[in-house]
Order: C-alpha cells, then sequence, then structure tokens
C-alpha cells in the first residue's frame, strides 16, 4: 500500500497524523519528495468506505474553496485518498471574531456557485430528513455541504472547506442554517447569529416558515441522536438548536 502511495505522491519522509477532529481510520500529511498531501482513509470494505467512495466522486465538481483530490489508491483492504494539502487554522466562530466575514463571504459563494447543483448523483436532502420535515421546505438544487463543524474549515492564505463525505442536494440556504446553530453554541444569541446570517442572500431570501420548521426538526432530529448514541459535543449542539427554535416560535404572532 506505501508503495502504490509513493508511485501517486513521491517518496514519502514523513508522516504527521491529524491532532484531532478526524472521524476517518487514516488520517495524515504527508511529507514527501514532491511536496506535502493529506491522506485520509480506511478499510475498503468498512463501515465508513462509502463515505471515502462518495467524497472521490463529487470531489472534481466543487470549486476551488474545497482542495483538490489528487488520486484515489485501493489496495490490499484498503481505500486511501489524496488531497492537496490545505494549511491553515479553523476559524473562531465567538461574537466579535474577525473570522466571522470570511466565513459568510465562503457560505455566500458557495451556495452561489454549487447552483444549480452539478451533474453528480447526491441524496436529497428532503429524503435524508424524510418524516422530519415538509419536503417542500427543503427541496432546493443546491449542492450542500451539511457538516458545518468549524474543523472543516481551515483558514490560511483564503478559507478552505473540507471533508465534503455527506453532501446532499436541497435549498441554498440549509449550509448557513446549520453554521447559524454552530454560532450559537459559540455564545451568539440567536438574534444576533440570524443578523449575521441575513449578510448571505440564500439565507436572507429564504422563507421563514421553512426556516422555523428546520429548527424545529434539527431539535427533534438531533435529541433523538443524543438519546440514542450520546456524545460530548451533541449536548451543546442540542441546545443551541433549542435556543435557536425558541427564538423562532417567540416572533410568531399569537394565534388569534
Amino acid at each position: 500500500m506505501r508503495r502504490e502511495v509513493e508511485r501517486h505522491a513521491g517518496k514519502v519522509r514523513h508522516a504527521e497524523s491529524l491532532s484531532d477532529g478526524a472521524a476517518c481510520e487514516l488520517a495524515v500529511t504527508l511529507y514527501t519528495s514532491a511536496g506535502r498531501v493529506f491522506c485520509k482513509g480506511g478499510q475498503a470494505n468498512g463501515p465508513g468506505a462509502w463515505l471515502y467512495r462518495k467524497e472521490a466522486r463529487i470531489n472534481p465538481w466543487l470549486p476551488d474553496a474545497a482542495p483538490r483530490l489528487y488520486w484515489t489508491v485501493e489496495r490490499d483492504g484498503w481505500l486511501v485518498l489524496g488531497f492537496e494539502h490545505a494549511p491553515g487554522r479553523h476559524p473562531c466562530l465567538e461574537p466579535g471574531s474577525p473570522d466571522l466575514d470570511t466565513v459568510a463571504d465562503l457560505l455566500a459563494a458557495l451556495a452561489r456557485e454549487l447552483t444549480p447543483c452539478p451533474p453528480v448523483e447526491v441524496q436529497p436532502f428532503r429524503e435524508r430528513w424524510r418524516g422530519l420535515i415538509a419536503p417542500e421546505l427543503v427541496d432546493g438544487d443546491t449542492l450542500l455541504h451539511t457538516d458545518m463543524t468549524p474543523r472543516n474549515f481551515l483558514l490560511g492564505d483564503r478559507l478552505r472547506l473540507v471533508d465534503w463525505s455527506a453532501p446532499c442536494r436541497g435549498a441554498a440556504w440549509i449550509d448557513t442554517a446549520f453554521m447559524l446553530v454552530r454560532l450559537i453554541r459559540a455564545g451568539h444569541s440567536p438574534a444576533d447569529a440570524e443578523r449575521w446570517a441575513v449578510r448571505i442572500p440564500a439565507f436572507a431570501e429564504a422563507d421563514g416558515e421553512a426556516i422555523t420548521a428546520f429548527t424545529d426538526a434539527m431539535v427533534r432530529l438531533w435529541g433523538r441522536m443524543q438519546r440514542s448514541a450520546p456524545a460530548p459535543h451533541r449536548g451543546p449542539l442540542l441546545d443551541a438548536a433549542r435556543q435557536w427554535h425558541a427564538h423562532r416560535l417567540s416572533r410568531q404572532p399569537a394565534s388569534a
């Protein structure tokens, strides 16, 4: 396997494991005779293999905010993807952070550049959230990332978005909605987070009923996930989603 990787990447002089946030079995920066490359993957028949294959399939259709996939190697029971190395730090989402403008600019650009959705097979968001929300409220023709954890953003000379292993096709405002929850978790009030989000045209133009329904569905889905498979990050995200949902409901006119 190493020889096959070196055939594509050059002789490996050093490998540095990703320090945190990796959900895959292998996540390393390779320092090779041809330069640096980010390498991720796992067992070719393992539970995560379909995610690696999906990311490899979609990468050629992504704008340059996503690092390029250079090669894919499948050998001896392993599946490994080699990407353009994208150095940088994760953006700060706390109130007052200068990174917030950069994140908003990127989300606006992605919604614009990935509408209409490229001609690649991806799951409709309405199918992923089947039974949680009326399909017409989240339906659309934008290619979405859907995993807005700050760990998937790398800010170097520009902001990049990595790990496109869970893409969907749906309404253009959905990625911004997922990011808005992250802002609330980082300390923003729901009202302040929404004021940030309306700088992104796709969100500013979204139907208010759809956004409120989205917050309700998110609370129910993440609550179910936290009960069935508790994780340290899920509790704070669920609390942030609940705050946003309560804020949306507080703005609705009282029933006659």
